[in-house]
């Protein structure tokens, strides 16, 4: 089966909408959400009632710290990210405030652990920074290739028999064959808020028979996407980051 995993959308219904197209005019077949569809972005209604609607058919999700943050106030964030959390709040319906709160913290697939942040504690959003934080996440499981997301970089790890662990960057559009020898943590760019210094919005695609995942860039309309952020009285480096992806 081809999954198209995407993460960290952060209410950017353009890039979004651009990712969906590109998963499915490829043959996607399902869905995957890692969390954080809110936050930053100005179209949460919209993001999360299409996330909804692919939950209902068949697609997976699971929550993100943003997500976290609609219905808990305590969540810890810089004074941006708090601002976007609080116009959001009162942009979401009841349904769709219930929906983010409701979903899992982690979800496990045959061989695969889906989360926002990392295994080894779900709910402390650690980012997976260096090859000591991805065998963190790597022993906590016994999942063979876990997918994460929540540092808007994208990234490659895996563990050999011996606990030796490599990382590198995929190249977009080159397929990555995950050996069955050793143990995977793909860390996921973001489709709505990219911060290694391209623009362009971040997502995956796993096909679960061949094992290989490919990285995927899509360019999409990110002068839109800032102007509504401007149109909606954000803070304004929340769209300028947009232009640069950081």
């Amino acid at each position: 089966m081809l999954l198209a995993i995407f993460t960290d959308i952060h209410a950017n219904r353009q890039a979004f909408s651009a990712c969906l197209d590109f998963a499915r005019a490829r043959g996607a077949q399902r869905m995957i959400f890692l969390g954080d569809y809110v936050g930053y972005g100005a179209d949460p209604e919209w993001t999360v009632e299409t996330v909804m609607d692919l939950v209902n058919d068949g697609a997976v999700a699971v929550r993100g710290n943003h997500d976290n943050a609609i219905s808990t106030p305590s969540e810890s964030m810089n004074a941006e990210a708090q601002a976007a959390i609080e116009w959001t709040r009162g942009r979401l319906s009841a349904a769709q405030r219930r929906f983010l709160s409701e979903l899992p913290m982690t979800l496990q697939e045959d061989d695969r652990l889906y989360v926002h942040s990392e295994a080894s504690s779900p709910g402390r959003w650690r980012y997976v920074q260096s090859t000591a934080d991805a065998a963190r996440s790597i022993v906590a499981s016994d999942a063979q290739i876990t997918l994460c997301g929540h540092i808007h970089l994208p990234s490659l790890y895996s563990m050999s028999a011996a606990a030796k662990m490599t990382s590198f960057v995929p190249a977009p559009g080159v397929p990555v064959p995950l050996l069955g020898g050793r143990r995977w943590l793909a860390v996921l760019g973001s489709v709505g808020q990219p911060r290694d210094r391209n623009p362009a919005a971040a997502f995956a695609m796993l096909d679960t028979e061949t094992r290989e995942i490919t990285y995927c860039r899509v360019p999409y309309d990110v002068d839109a996407a800032a102007q509504r952020i401007r149109d909606n009285g954000l803070p304004l480096w929340l769209a300028d980051r947009l232009m640069v992806g950081r």
